[in-house]
């Protein structure tokens, strides 16, 4: 697994990153998302390198072996705005300054505060399988409740959340549960699949993502709405993707036509795949969507 790539741990001041990177090329960010660590980019990394792009592929705060933020009521330390400055700070400690961003998941949300936040610094967006977190509580009804209730679950108070998955991590991520979506060592890979199990293991890790929902539903719609209110887009190029087999057509119609609001240059479609992780099923086709995108 990542052949070739750097493994390092980088002190970005708020927390430490475990990152993979490598290549040589137009820098690219590639961001994952929940219960994933950056494993899941395993065979699309190689892919972007190959085709002659800088790839860096880290561990979002909390999650995977980065360190974990400190809490505080407000849940800023794992808000998006945040991890979107740890990501910041990440390229620019490895020389970057100004490079592309797709995220997935959680990792979209980052990648979508980053390219708002700092537009100076961010040449294309690419947001896998999400509308803006904003978006998808403000249009969230009772299909979306039902089909995505542990958003709500994750974002009570600890410990209660905490207590429930640190119980038996894996049935809460085995099969049937609502965040199944495709795992398995036979989809993810063997290392990534060991990799991910460390994760789900860790009750640190385990705290740091429930944390994430819970400044999702608070402080990050916050952002958000502050964002509309102001008028403010995403300025470069943006790309949306979204699986087949996910369900963001009959959660809001008009994907594009929400994201539409938010990015002055906005393309995207829907990508033929059977489950929620574009990155570990249809790595082929991502990668050269991604390298297509990047390079007009």
């Amino acid at each position: 697994m990542y052949e070739g790539f750097a493994l390092d741990r980088i002190d970005v001041g708020q927390a430490v990153l475990r990152v993979r990177h490598g290549g040589q090329g137009s820098p690219v960010l590639l961001l994952h998302g929940h219960p994933r660590t950056h494993a899941t980019w395993h065979r699309v990394a190689p892919l972007l390198v190959a085709a002659g792009h800088t790839v860096v592929c880290p561990d979002l705060p909390g999650y995977g072996e980065s360190s974990k933020p400190a809490s505080t009521p407000d849940h800023e330390p794992h808000s998006k705005r945040a991890m979107a400055r740890a990501c910041l700070s990440l390229m620019r400690s490895l020389g970057h300054e100004r490079f592309a961003v797709v995220g997935h998941d959680r990792g979209g949300y980052v990648a979508t505060r980053l390219a708002l936040d700092h537009p100076e610094a961010v040449t294309h967006l690419v947001a896998l399988d999400i509308v803006p977190i904003g978006e998808a509580l403000a249009r969230c009804g009772a299909d979306f409740a039902r089909k995505w209730w542990h958003w709500f679950f994750l974002s009570r108070p600890a410990p209660l959340p905490e207590r429930v998955i640190n119980a038996d991590p894996d049935a809460w991520y085995g099969h049937g549960s609502p965040t199944w979506l495709g795992s398995g060592p036979e989809r993810m890979g063997a290392e990534a699949w060991a990799d991910f199990q460390r994760a789900i293991h860790d009750p640190a890790t385990v705290h740091a993502m429930c944390e994430d929902y819970r400044a999702g539903v608070g402080i990050d719609r916050e952002h958000d709405d502050a964002d509309r209110r102001a008028g403010r887009r995403v300025a470069c190029p943006t790309l949306v993707l979204w699986s087949t087999g996910d369900d963001l057509p009959d959660l809001y119609g008009d994907v594009l036509g929400v994201w539409r609001a938010w990015a002055e240059d906005l393309r995207g479609r829907a990508v033929a795949c059977p489950g929620h992780h574009l990155a570990e099923e249809v790595p082929e086709e991502l990668a050269a969507e991604l390298h297509g995108f990047l390079t007009t």
